[in-house]
């Protein structure tokens, strides 16, 4: 096993960080860009499991990118295995796509006064799901229905505004703006009217409410011991992945803020230098993203 995981977790680091690259060197995020399909219309849904439980960190970026290229209406996955079992197929020249699972194995030792000590060692493998897109012969309830949304009028979102609320976050209004201050602890943005949108209003708060997660009363993210002087465009990305979990969660339209388009060289960079940097960024939005969650009742923490 530690010889397959020595061969095979830089493999799996190389093809999901390839892929991530490629989709942004054509100006794409994995995180935004499958939310504007025509056919399942602004509706904003995580990719899940054969059984219903959504995909986390990493692997909803995969899937969601894999969902934008291959014109995908469901956000339902399942393995080779999953659909058989279903008494389903995968049709003849489909092509699978990659997610990964990782854990950690225990393994004993002798330490160097002769007591045996355990000590985890993660690991990380890849594996290959299909869309039920590319399955015939499923039942009934996995098919895609193609629902008719219905758009909320302009206004604050209530739900959403909720949401923000129950985090106890100090947001301000007032300026032309949005920032996170983590010397003052506050959130401040434009007031509400000045945005094109309700959904781009509540999508920009969650992004500085990312942000607002990394305060050392919070999660304390600290990341310039791992990217050093790319720290600030690391964070940058980890609150528009976190913002994108959230307005999944939360059934909003993420929009492409237009002054981050400055950091996709950033990030390219990051990426390119550190095969892992997209692991670690996706693990922190999602910490992030269930770091707000925890904060809000038992029923918004069951639907998360």
């Amino acid at each position: 096993m530690n010889a397959q995981t020595k061969t095979a977790s830089p493999d799996i680091y190389s093809r999901v960080t390839d892929k991530i690259i490629a989709d942004l060197e054509q100006g794409v995020r994995p995180w935004v860009k499958p939310w504007k399909g025509s056919t399942a219309g602004d509706r904003i849904t995580l990719p899940v499991r054969h059984n219903g439980i959504p995909y986390q960190g990493i692997n909803i970026l995969l899937l969601w990118g894999e969902q934008l290229e291959k014109g995908f209406q469901s956000n339902r996955w399942m393995t080779f295995k999953q659909a058989q079992a279903l008494g389903a197929n995968v049709r003849i020249g489909e092509h699978g796509s990659l997610v990964v699972y990782a854990n950690k194995v225990t393994q004993s030792e002798t330490d160097d006064k002769g007591d045996e000590i355990e000590r985890e060692i993660p690991f990380m493998k890849g594996y290959t799901v299909f869309n039920v897109d590319q399955i015939e012969n499923l039942p009934a309830e996995f098919r895609t229905q193609a629902e008719p949304i219905e758009r909320e009028p302009f206004g604050p979102i209530e739900h959403a505004e909720v949401f923000f609320a129950k985090t106890g976050a100090v947001i301000r209004h007032g300026g032309n703006s949005a920032y996170y201050a983590p010397t003052q602890d506050i959130v401040q943005l434009p007031i509400p009217e000045s945005f094109d949108t309700a959904e781009s209003y509540a999508a920009v708060k969650a992004h500085e409410l990312i942000h607002w997660t990394s305060h050392k009363t919070r999660l304390d993210r600290q990341l310039g011991k791992r990217f050093g002087d790319d720290a600030y465009a690391a964070e940058e990305l980890i609150a528009e992945m976190g913002a994108a979990f959230v307005c999944a969660q939360l059934g909003l339209t993420l929009d492409v803020r237009d002054d981050h388009a400055a950091y996709l060289d950033h990030w390219l960079k990051v990426l390119k230098a550190d095969k892992k940097a997209i692991f670690t960024a996706a693990s922190q939005a999602q910490k992030a993203c269930e770091f707000l969650f925890s904060l809000q009742g038992a029923d918004e923490q069951q639907a998360a």
